[in-house]
């Protein structure tokens, strides 16, 4: 499975992505409003893009679908839930499903909720396993559900999915935010090391050079896996003082979901 990240250098810092098989040089591209740069891309590969597909209905994901299927008659995958706001999907996908690109590329559809309530991770089986995770996860960070999404939903993907990954999974968010989520880490948990020497690390990259985490990265510096961390349920009942001293998990989640959304 090869892969391409590709920085849309645009306000609300997308990232798409190319996924293709070294093989018969087919390629999926996963959310490319700018879709002429993954066209570009491909085409300088030696790449044919054969499908599309959408992590959630959201317009800068979806944005450029139009472009991009007139430019390469490519299909259009999406969650079955989110293909009629979508419009013009080929494939609505379910959990379990599985994506094939070429001969030797499979990605297996993770029904993942909260961002919006029709959200699509996909898991690339590889030696090294990869999750395209759109607006659920993002390095450092966890999406908002400001527009039809649910805080409650986004716990549960968190916890019973994304947690249970492989701890050797790389993270290839829609976004790039890793920063200013990594200073949310530290306003809530100070002293820790790792997001400290990230943080130093991500300030002095460009934007397309951005880190590529691992979930064992992320469980180590993304307070949204960080729940029993002492310091995080200190910092937290400061703000909350009715969480009480041992807050379960989904209480500490949510009440740092609320604060990071006026963070």
């Amino acid at each position: 499975m090869l892969v391409e990240r590709i920085w849309a250098a645009n306000g609300p810092r997308n990232f798409h992505y190319l996924i293709a098989c070294p093989e018969s040089g087919e390629a999926l591209a996963v959310d490319p409003l700018k879709w002429e740069l993954c066209n570009d891309l491909a085409r300088e590969r030696g790449w044919q893009i054969t499908q599309i597909l959408n992590t959630h209905e959201h317009g800068d994901h979806t944005g450029g679908n139009a472009g991009l299927v007139s430019a390469t008659h490519a299909k259009v995958l999406a969650h079955a839930g989110a293909a009629s706001r979508i419009g013009g999907v080929d494939r609505g996908l379910k959990k379990g499903d599985v994506i094939r690109v070429g001969r030797t590329v499979e990605l297996e559809c993770l029904d993942t909720p909260g961002h919006t309530m029709a959200h699509i991770c996909v898991l690339g089986h590889a030696d090294q396993p990869a999750l395209f995770c759109g607006d659920t996860l993002f390095n450092a960070g966890a999406g908002n559900c400001h527009n039809g999404g649910h805080p409650e939903a986004l716990y549960e993907t968190f916890a019973t999915q994304l947690a249970r990954l492989p701890d050797d999974t790389r993270v290839y968010p829609g976004h790039e935010y890793v920063a200013r989520n990594l200073e949310f880490t530290l306003d809530r948990e100070p002293a820790n090391a790792d997001a400290q020497a990230l943080l130093a690390r991500a300030r002095n990259d460009r934007p397309e050079d951005a880190v590529v985490t691992t979930l064992a990265d992320e469980k180590r510096v993304n307070t949204f896996f960080r729940l029993q961390n002492p310091s995080v349920i200190g910092r937290l009942r400061e703000a909350f003082p009715d969480i009480g001293a041992q807050p379960d998990a989904r209480t500490v989640f949510l009440k740092l979901r609320e604060l990071r959304n006026r963070w």
